[in-house]
C-alpha cells in the first residue's frame, strides 16, 4: 500500500481532468475488473451540476529575473485548484489579494480550491511569503477549464447474496497523504483481498469518486439500487497515519455498520475517537442525508479536520506509514468480516444441552476456563431474536472470536442460524 501512494502521490489531481484518470488507470491496472464511468459535464444531479474539466500543466510567479519563486512543478498545493488561465505582470500589493498562506502554519503550503467560482491564486507558505518584495512579477497559470467528463471508477465484487456491502473512497485531493492517498490504496487493498476470499455472503460495491460532486453524481444514478440492497456501508478516508484511531456514526448511529465498527474498534485498539455526525466532513453527508438514508459510517486512523496537517503540505508520506496503513485496513477488514458472519442463531436445545456427551464440557468436576463460560454464555443468549454482534457484546466477547465456537456448537447440532 504504501508502494502504490508514492507512486500516486506526485499525480495532481481534482474533481476531474487527466490526474484523475491516471489514479483510475493505475488503480485499474491493480483491479483489472475495475469499471472507469464518464459523466458529461453539465449532467444534472439532484441540486449540483457536473462542472468544467479542469486541467493544468504548469503555473509559477517569476521575479523580474525570471526566477520562479513559487513553482507548480515543485508542488502541485502550489496552485489553487481549478485555477483559470493566467499571463500577467503585477506588482505585490496587486499581486497579494490572490495568495493563500497560514500564518499559523509558517512551513505549510495550504490546499485550496475553488470548485464553484472562477478564479485563480497561489497557495505558499508563510516562510515563502514574507520573502517576497515589492518588484514586479510574472503571473502564469496553464490551465484549461472546458466541457469535459466527471470519471469515477466502480467494482462490484458478486456474493451469493444480492445485499451489498458499500465502500466508498475519494480521488480528487492532489498530494496529500492521509487525506487522501490512504483511503484509495487501502480500498484497493482491501478490493483485492475480497476477490481473494472467494465465496463472500455479501456482494461489494466498492466506488472510488471525486468527493461531494462524485457521491452526489452516483446517488442520482444507482440511488434506488443502493437503498434496496445496501445493508452496511463505509465512507474510506484518512486510515494512515498511526496516531490514532477514530470513528464517524452514520446519521442515526445504529446502523449494522455503525456497530460493527464500534465492536471491532473496542477489540482493535486500546482505546479510539468517537465523533458526532455534527462533525461530519466527508461523503457521510450525502449518504446519510435525508431521503438518502444509507447505513455509512467511517472508521478512520486521524480524522480529517483533527490533525494539525491537515490540508497541508505536512500532510506527507513521512505522516502517512506502512503500519498506519496496514492498521487502517486491519481495523476495515476486520469490520467486514464481522458483518459477513453476523447472524442470529438459535439454540436447538431445551434447557441446558448435555456438553459433555458431545465433547465440549470436561468429564471432571473442576474449575471451568473460560473457553467453556464462553461457549456457556453464547448458548444462553441464542434465542435466535439477538445477533452475533449483541450476543458478544452482551457476553463481553470480541464477536470474532465466536465464531469458531459457534462453528462448534452448529456442527454438534446444539445452534442453528435463523434466516430472517
Amino acid at each position: 500500500m504504501y508502494r502504490w501512494a508514492q507512486d500516486l502521490w506526485p499525480i495532481c489531481r481534482s474533481l476531474t481532468g487527466e490526474g484523475v484518470r491516471i489514479t483510475l488507470n493505475y488503480i485499474q491496472n491493480l483491479l483489472p475488473e475495475l469499471v472507469i464511468h464518464d459523466v458529461p459535464t453539465g449532467t444534472k444531479a439532484f441540486d449540483w451540476e457536473v462542472p468544467l474539466e479542469w486541467n493544468i500543466t504548469d503555473a509559477y510567479i517569476a521575479d523580474e529575473f525570471n526566477t520562479r519563486i513559487i513553482d507548480f512543478q515543485k508542488n502541485n498545493l502550489h496552485i489553487v485548484g481549478y485555477s483559470i488561465p493566467v499571463d500577467k505582470w503585477m506588482y505585490l500589493e496587486e499581486l497579494e489579494q490572490y495568495l493563500f498562506s497560514l500564518p499559523q502554519y509558517p512551513d505549510a503550503i495550504p490546499y485550496v480550491t475553488s470548485y464553484y467560482k472562477k478564479r485563480w491564486g497561489f497557495c505558499l507558505s508563510q516562510q515563502q511569503r514574507k520573502q517576497l518584495t515589492n518588484q514586479n512579477y510574472h503571473v502564469v497559470i496553464n490551465s484549461s477549464l472546458k466541457h469535459g467528463v466527471l470519471n469515477y471508477g466502480e467494482l462490484i465484487i458478486p456474493g451469493r447474496s444480492k445485499q451489498e456491502i458499500f465502500l466508498s473512497t475519494y480521488i480528487c485531493h492532489p498530494s496529500m497523504a492521509n487525506n487522501e492517498l490512504s483511503g484509495p490504496v487501502v480500498t484497493t487493498a482491501l478490493a483485492q483481498w475480497l476477490e481473494g476470499l472467494g465465496n463472500l455472503r455479501y456482494t461489494y460495491r466498492i466506488i472510488f469518486i471525486p468527493e461531494t460532486i462524485g457521491s452526489i453524481v452516483y446517488l442520482s444514478r444507482h440511488l434506488s439500487t443502493l437503498k434496496k440492497n445496501c445493508i452496511a456501508g463505509f465512507v474510506i478516508t484518512c486510515v494512515g497515519d498511526d496516531r490514532a484511531y477514530s470513528y464517524m456514526p452514520s446519521r442515526h448511529g445504529h446502523t449494522l455498520a455503525d456497530r460493527a465498527a464500534k465492536h471491532v474498534l473496542k477489540y482493535h485498539t486500546a482505546n479510539y475517537d468517537t465523533y458526532s455526525f455534527l462533525e461530519r466532513g466527508s461523503d457521510e453527508r450525502q449518504y446519510c442525508s435525508p431521503g438518502v438514508d444509507l447505513p455509512v459510517c467511517s472508521i478512520m486512523r486521524s480524522k480529517y479536520g483533527e490533525y494539525p496537517e491537515y490540508h497541508t503540505s505536512l500532510d506527507d508520506l513521512k505522516l502517512v506509514t506502512s503500519e498506519g496503513l496496514q492498521g487502517g485496513f486491519d481495523v476495515l477488514s476486520k469490520a467486514l468480516m464481522l458483518i459477513e458472519n453476523n447472524a442470529y442463531y438459535k439454540t436447538k436445545c431445551l434447557c441446558e444441552p448435555q456438553l459433555g456427551k458431545r465433547g465440549l464440557y470436561p468429564t471432571l468436576s473442576q474449575k471451568r476456563d473460560k473457553d467453556i463460560y464462553d461457549m456457556m454464555n453464547i448458548l444462553a443468549y441464542a434465542d435466535g431474536e439477538k445477533d452475533l454482534i449483541e450476543i458478544a457484546e452482551i457476553t463481553k466477547q470480541n464477536a470474532l472470536d465466536c465464531l469458531p465456537i459457534i462453528e462448534k456448537l452448529i456442527h454438534a447440532g446444539l445452534l442453528e442460524e435463523i434466516k430472517y
